[in-house]
């Protein structure tokens, strides 16, 4: 399958036993739109996945954008099968990461061992550009299960269906 970007060249999306290399422009890559669980708040935040097993064939790793409008969140939850990087590229975020509560900068790093707690709450006036690396695929499964491609109609999950998603993906 070829997904393609609205402004950029096509990114190939394929499960290979062969990686396949990509060069990517910032827009590119199989761009998503969570859907929220019903009664929540707030717009639909875009994430893009640019390389994981279905796109560029990684076995290895799972590489991703996200923006976090003011006010959005990352809830709190882990990845007991990876560590994960988190950048925010701008903004201002409150991170809770295990035990910690922070107030961070635009240019932080965040640093997510396997089974270690995280969320993130864009507290500043700006969206928040953030990159995500998890050392190993599992997550983007999750990620896709919750979420549409761009451009797709955006139907909130039910508490049931989030909970089906939660729990196949655990």
């Amino acid at each position: 399958l070829i997904c393609t970007s609205a402004v950029a060249p096509p990114c190939l999306e394929a499960q290979s036993a062969k990686p396949t290399p990509l060069i990517l422009e910032k827009d590119d890559g199989e761009r998503r739109v969570w859907r929220p669980v019903e009664g929540m708040k707030g717009e639909p935040s875009l994430f893009i996945l640019k390389v994981d097993p279905r796109n560029g064939g990684s076995s290895h790793l799972v590489f991703g954008t996200e923006d976090l409008e003011p006010g959005g969140n990352i809830e709190r939850h882990r990845h007991p099968g990876s560590d994960e990087i988190v950048y925010l590229e701008n903004g201002l975020a409150k991170v809770s990461l295990s035990n910690a509560v922070r107030e961070v900068h635009g240019g932080s790093t965040v640093f997510i061992p396997a089974d270690t707690w995280i969320s993130i709450v864009n507290t500043g006036k700006e969206a928040i550009h953030l990159v995500f690396v998890f050392s190993a695929p599992g997550f983007e499964e999750f990620m896709r299960a919750e979420s549409v491609r761009e451009g797709d109609k955006v139907i909130p999950l039910t508490k049931a269906e989030d909970a089906a998603i939660q729990a196949k993906h655990a």
